[in-house]
């Protein structure tokens, strides 16, 4: 893995042919974090050395943007190649935004909607640990790529003749636990207003949700995935889904001050 203008490339992991980020936010820890010297729970004999990449100003971006000319805009821009690609940086294109004269003086250049992050999150912490078929990516050729990458025994996949066994992940409930996850949001009743019959969402036949919306994904992250997880996953895991979940209620609040803001960059980290 190597560094492109403050931002660290991943790897290409074998089994699954696809580019991954493990590991790549340890970079973003203090530089006194005991978890940047751990050798064991995450890549496997490495020590993060790097640090966070800088938060470049307007000024500074424009300047790097600058420099890549004769640029294609629609279908064909993510096929073009600037000279340096991969090695000093990662630009494929410049946004046409560049040219207006005030874009680089602007203190917010880009906006995130929480709504779609949270719809996001929501549904992979579900689909991970309720182990929904066809949704997770732990799945057999991850399983082979952790070997490769991980320390992680009990995750390695055990070989019986041609039978293959998959031991399930800390991280995911038990069969028979999914069900009574599933009675329970059945079961739900919320005031008027609040949210919509999420007990409407719940098919039992197959152990899924279906035709969740943006905001019951809201309310399930902030407020039932602490209480349905509760009880049935090991209490390292319970903590961070919850600090998570705290995370989204409160830069979801109605008011919120920089000390607030301070406080919340430095915990979510």
């Amino acid at each position: 893995m190597s560094t492109l203008h403050g931002k660290q490339q991943g790897i290409h992991v074998t089994n699954r042919g696809k580019t991954s980020f493990f590991d790549c936010h340890r970079r973003s820890l203090p530089t006194n974090h005991k978890y940047r010297k751990n050798i064991k729970d995450f890549f496997v004999g490495r020590v993060e050395k790097d640090v966070a990449p800088p938060c470049l100003s307007g000024e500074e971006l424009h300047d790097v943007v600058s420099e890549y000319s004769n640029i294609v805009f629609g279908f064909q821009s993510s096929k073009q190649k600037f000279s340096g690609f991969g090695l000093s940086h990662n630009w494929v294109k410049q946004s046409s935004f560049w040219e207006l004269p005030y874009w680089k003086t602007n203190l917010l250049l880009h906006n995130l909607d929480v709504m779609h992050i949270e719809k996001n999150m929501f549904k992979s912490i579900f689909n991970t640990v309720m182990d929904v078929k066809g949704k997770v990516n732990n799945n057999i050729k991850a399983r082979l790529d952790i070997a490769l990458l991980c320390n992680y025994k009990n995750m390695e996949l055990v070989f019986n003749g041609s039978r293959v066994t998959k031991p399930r992940a800390s991280f995911v409930l038990e069969k028979n636990t999914h069900l009574l996850v599933y009675k329970w949001l059945k079961s739900l009743r919320f005031p008027d207003g609040h949210a919509s019959n999420i007990s409407r969402l719940v098919n039992m036949e197959e152990c899924r949700l279906c035709g969740i919306k943006s905001h019951d994904c809201h309310v399930f992250m902030q407020t039932l995935i602490p209480l349905a997880y509760r009880d049935f996953l090991p209490k390292g895991i319970w903590d961070a889904l919850t600090e998570i979940s705290h995370f989204f209620r409160d830069i979801c609040s109605n008011k919120l001050n920089i000390d607030h803001i301070e406080r919340l960059e430095t915990n979510i980290i």
